[in-house]
């Protein structure tokens, strides 16, 4: 009860302070061109307080070493190919981006060939050594490898389906700026609920549920659903 009374008796900041949370995370698969740029906005999150980043690429080490150099209260240490339980010990949180990125000619089976086999290895390496983290998927094609995440997880003994996620937000991002562009709005004050899956017509934006209320022809509808649900397609080509 004492206790309570000085909690009630602090400011509210201070309260607030002590029960803001801090984690020590990493990002597998830091080297690629979504890890180094997710590691940098890791590394200026206020809640996270330790990073780690690993990657097989031989110069991960150097990235963890010039994100160490930013100006905020978390450590960043970079690890390579043999030292992925050192990047894990003690994570909160595992993030993991690693993998190739679908390329024009490629099927999401090609990818899924490629991927699953690095996101499994992965995810041993979690289960065995920080099997209460939390741990998020963007290596393609989710759909798939979220599922294999799951196998691994429950045969190793430590699946929390409330731990493991799948990383659609690039859906809504997208959803929210094509809608904004379209009626002349700032996305960051747009909000659209997206649904689903992450692969084509998996993807279901519902465009009637958007903030401020938007309404669409139907010709609009189909063509903005059609652009959110294939926009990776999108950026394939133009990277051609």
């Amino acid at each position: 009860m004492l206790s309570a009374v000085r909690a009630a008796s602090r400011p509210a900041s201070a309260v607030a302070q002590q029960q803001r949370r801090s984690f020590r995370c990493s990002v597998l698969g830091a080297a690629g061109g979504i890890g180094q740029p997710l590691s940098l906005l890791m590394k200026l999150n206020p809640r996270v307080t330790s990073l780690t980043c690993y990657d097989v690429a031989p110069f991960v080490p150097g990235v963890g070493v010039d994100l160490s150099h930013i100006n905020t209260g978390s450590s960043c240490v970079g690890y390579g190919k043999d030292d992925l339980k050192k990047a894990l010990d003690g994570c909160d949180v595992v993030v993991i981006p690693a993998g190739v990125p679908r390329k024009p000619g490629m099927t999401r089976d090609d990818l899924f060939n490629i991927n699953a086999g690095i996101v499994k290895t992965l995810v041993e390496g979690c289960a065995d050594v920080c099997p209460n983290a939390c741990i998020l998927i963007i290596s393609n094609p989710v759909n798939s490898t979220v599922p294999i995440a799951s196998e691994v997880l429950k045969k190793k003994g430590v699946y929390n389906p409330k731990k493991l996620f799948g990383v659609t937000t690039l859906d809504v991002v997208r959803a929210r700026t094509f809608v904004a562009n379209a009626r002349n709005r700032d996305p960051a004050l747009v909000s659209v609920p997206v649904v689903g899956g992450h692969a084509g017509t998996t993807i279901v934006p519902l465009l009637s549920q958007a903030q401020p209320h938007t309404t669409f022809s139907d010709e609009e509808r189909d063509a903005l659903t059609h652009r959110i649900m294939f926009g990776g397609d999108e950026v394939v080509k133009a990277k051609d």
